[in-house]
């Protein structure tokens, strides 16, 4: 049995009782980063196995991650935060799970796209998630501008090097749309800044930040 098991996104005390018993009884805990998944074992007082799975190895892993759940292992897959599988490693090995007749249980909590989601005051009846935008500046470009056009509410993922130019390039191609960003929910400088894109990027040109970033956008109309 494969385990999809949500972990906190900043506040060790946002994971649910159920996550701890399913990473308590598992053989294998399968994480990003083995030291990120060990401040929660810590944190909680018990140990596990750790084997690490992230996007540059994620290939390499699957098969042998398939083989142990088909000798009958018991194994979650957790992330660094978040859910799996929200812009973080989780498909491939679900659908080999899948393919093999393995039985995966989702294990669900935070996630900071439905944590940013629901305070956000923008329309939540309909939204779409894009995550992590293209890092070239031409596909981003392009990806934006067939988007500008969507009436629903836009939600991003961005990290501290590349927050001024999404904000720019929104602002360029939206126009001074209502916007929130979210930094570091959760965390100890948790930060949100709701207004206009324009009153934030000014915000963003006279502060120095840190973290990353969780970026709603209001649809056109």
């Amino acid at each position: 049995m494969l385990y999809i098991v949500a972990t906190p996104i900043g506040n060790l005390k946002d994971i649910t009782i159920r996550a701890i018993e399913t990473l308590k009884k598992v053989d294998l805990i399968v994480c990003e980063d083995t030291r990120e998944t060990l401040k929660i074992l810590k944190n909680y007082g018990f140990e596990k196995p750790l084997l690490s799975y992230y996007r540059e190895i994620e290939r390499k892993r699957v098969r042998k991650i398939v083989n142990m759940l088909m000798e009958g292992k018991e194994i979650a897959l957790v992330c660094d935060r978040g859910t799996p599988g929200i812009s973080d490693p989780a498909y491939l090995l679900v659908n080999e799970a899948y393919k093999h007749g393995i039985k995966v249980v989702p294990v669900p909590g935070p996630s900071a796209l439905t944590a940013a989601l629901s305070i956000s005051g923008l329309p939540t009846d309909k939204f779409s998630f894009y995550g992590f935008l293209p890092r070239k500046k031409g596909k981003r470009k392009k990806l934006l501008e067939s988007l500008k056009e969507r009436e629903e509410t836009l939600v991003f993922f961005e990290s501290v090097h590349r927050i001024k130019d999404f904000l720019s390039e929104i602002y360029e191609i939206f126009g001074d749309r209502e916007v929130m960003v979210c930094r570091e929910l959760t965390k100890k400088f948790e930060e949100i800044k709701r207004g206009k894109i324009k009153e934030i990027i000014e915000w963003y040109d006279k502060n120095v930040v840190k973290g990353e970033f969780v970026i709603l956008v209001k649809g056109k109309g």
